[in-house]
């Protein structure tokens, strides 16, 4: 696994957690893989938690959905590539 880190942004409007370490993540739909750095496994797991609960209704308010698109134009920007193999 290629262990350099990337120098990414973290925007002001984050709030989650951000990792020490990335790691290689699958697809859940293709099983097609991407190594992703700390702040990007960091911002996946954010646009997937956004996801999931934006679809179950349970956070559905318009900031949720805010922070979910901005999420997903935040990897548009700073890794495409990870976000056609992940999220698009």
């Amino acid at each position: 696994m290629n262990t350099k880190i990337k120098e990414q942004p973290v925007p002001e409007w984050f709030n989650g957690q951000i990792y020490d370490k990335g790691d290689i993540v699958a697809n859940r739909f293709t099983g097609e893989e991407i190594e992703l750095n700390n702040v990007e496994l960091s911002m996946y797991d954010f646009v997937m938690g956004a996801s999931i609960t934006v679809e179950m209704g349970m956070f559905n308010t318009p900031q949720h959905v805010k922070d979910l698109r901005a999420g997903l134009q935040w990897f548009m920007k700073y890794n495409p590539e990870a976000y056609m193999v992940l999220l698009d």
